[in-house]
């Protein structure tokens, strides 16, 4: 069986398409963006068929899946579309731009024969699933406080660029709008996976706009959530700040131990780490270890599309879902696990750091 896959919005959807040109069991059968330049430019690189201008002629095509890589406002429009017309998506992050989004986003799910999946591409970096598997396995005992950041100075991205949503070159695009910590799912969805958890209340606070007063971004925002499990997580999101390189930085702390990355690694690496087990301690401290940006054994075509063999990965999961019939392996509840948190920290922030609960999409 071969999927034809179609991807639209090829600022960021220019990896993923790599990696579904290279896919065995897909044909990469048509890309779209607003610049049709842009598109024009993929097809001929991948020896793709169809090239369109638009969402809205990719959508009228005979495409079996769509990757939604636009910028963030038309995520959730564009999957509902998508799943209406009955064609899986694979949709990127963050998953809606509302708490209203999120319930019709739901509502299309359960309503739609396709399939619908997340694509946090960070579940699937090597040194978070080495994470996942040492929590998992018991060696911090159990998980009582984890904090993240997710630091990444983006200014020249706040301004308007061929990205897909139109408008005028030079003018302020969507993230220059964007409150931070709606981008928390990078850092929040990897550590609700180790634990089996959902964050049931949000608070927020984040720093107004005092770096870039031209572009009038939020500098810095901060949830601080509890989670059904009773684990206390802080994360911080920043995309103007004077501070590189770039990172995502991870602790978490178990009753019975610690681990921690680094904050000075690639965003990619992340390396080194530390990990601190308590019934080992008389061999001396915490144990330092690097890990590969890499999965070990990847094929070649798994280093295509960036951010190591990450997205690989995610592709075949989103790709053997479909041929096998089988659950996403994100679906619509845990992407919204990951995403709603960040909309109800920034509802705080506004609010004078007022707790805000956190709906479960199971629920409606």
């Amino acid at each position: 069986m071969s999927l034809k896959i179609g991807v639209v919005g090829l600022f960021r959807g220019l990896g993923p398409a790599s990696v579904f040109a290279h896919h065995k069991d897909c044909e990469l059968y048509a890309v779209a963006d607003h610049n049709l330049n842009k598109a024009q430019a993929a097809a001929k690189e991948f020896d793709v068929p169809n090239a369109y201008g638009s969402f809205e002629e990719l959508l009228g095509s005979d495409c079996d899946a769509i990757y939604i890589a636009t910028p963030l406002p038309l995520h959730a429009e564009q999957s509902i579309a998508c799943l209406e017309a009955g064609k899986h998506v694979l949709g990127e992050v963050p998953a809606v731009y509302s708490i209203e989004e999120a319930q019709a986003l739901v509502a299309a799910v359960k309503a739609s024969e396709a399939k619908y999946s997340f694509a946090e591409n960070m579940s699937y970096f090597p040194w978070v699933q080495t994470y996942r598997q040492i929590v998992e396995a018991g060696e911090l005992g159990e998980i009582i406080y984890a904090e993240a950041e997710y630091v990444h100075p983006y200014e020249e991205g706040m301004v308007r660029q061929a990205d897909g949503a139109g408008g005028k070159q030079g003018e302020l695009a969507w993230r220059a709008s964007m409150p931070p910590i709606y981008y928390c799912t990078h850092d929040l969805g990897p550590i609700i996976q180790m634990c089996d958890d959902r964050c049931v209340t949000a608070v927020g606070m984040h720093t107004g706009n005092r770096r870039r007063p031209d572009i009038g971004c939020i500098d810095m925002e901060v949830g601080l959530f509890k989670t059904a499990k009773n684990v206390t997580l802080k994360l911080l999101c920043s995309f103007s700040v004077a501070k590189q390189p770039p990172h995502h930085w991870f602790t978490i702390y178990g009753t019975e131990g610690q681990i921690e990355s680094s904050r000075f690694g690639s965003v990619t690496t992340a390396s080194p780490h530390r990990l601190y087990r308590e019934k080992y301690d008389r061999l001396g401290g915490p144990m330092l270890f690097d890990c590969d940006a890499d999965h070990p054994g990847a094929p070649p075509e798994a280093l295509t599309g960036g951010h190591g063999s990450s997205e690989y990965f995610m592709v075949d999961d989103f790709v053997q879902c479909i041929i096998n019939d089988t659950d996403p392996p994100i679906d619509v509840y845990e992407a919204l696990d990951m995403t709603l948190p960040g909309i109800c920290a920034h509802m705080s922030a506004e609010a004078g750091s007022e707790p805000v609960e956190v709906p479960d999409p199971r629920d409606w």
